[in-house]
């Protein structure tokens, strides 16, 4: 039970198009997610960013793109330089109607150090829930 991947899903009130593009394009992903100096939905393609907890001791996050469905799905390496470990984000998005079910799962977090709250399953758990949950619903209802 430990070992198995977070995993979340919301529904938002956007076409799929539009959800596509907020978790795609870079320029969209710096009004809800982090601002990412490049990124593309290539395999291969590798994008870092800073983000953490506590604004004064950032991680330098190291990403690359392993898997890419356009319009449907996107998957990427997430690890954390100068850390063991290595994770794995997969966003997946399904129509709904009119709506958007976006199901994202992050697994592997078991591989990051366990000596390091920063690391804790919870704050994964409350890092994405405040990120799909507020962030990006919020983008997309501003954006509708």
């Amino acid at each position: 039970m430990k070992n198995e991947p977070f995993i979340i899903e919301r529904i938002y009130n956007a076409p799929i198009a539009k959800v596509w593009k907020a978790i795609s394009d870079k320029n969209e992903m710096k009004k809800w997610y982090f601002d990412l100096v490049e990124f593309k939905t290539e395999v291969g393609f590798e994008f870092q960013f800073y983000g953490g907890k506590e604004p004064d001791k950032p991680y330098l996050h190291l990403c690359k793109i392993t898997e890419v469905v356009p319009g449907k799905k996107l998957s990427y390496s997430w690890r954390y330089n100068g850390y063991e470990g290595n994770s794995f984000v997969t966003f997946e998005l399904f129509e709904e109607g009119e709506k958007t079910k976006l199901k994202l799962s992050h697994a592997g977090l078991e591989t990051f150090p366990i000596n390091n709250p920063d690391f804790k399953k919870e704050n994964f758990v409350v890092g994405w829930t405040h990120i799909l949950g507020t962030s990006l619903n919020d983008f997309l209802e501003k954006n509708n």
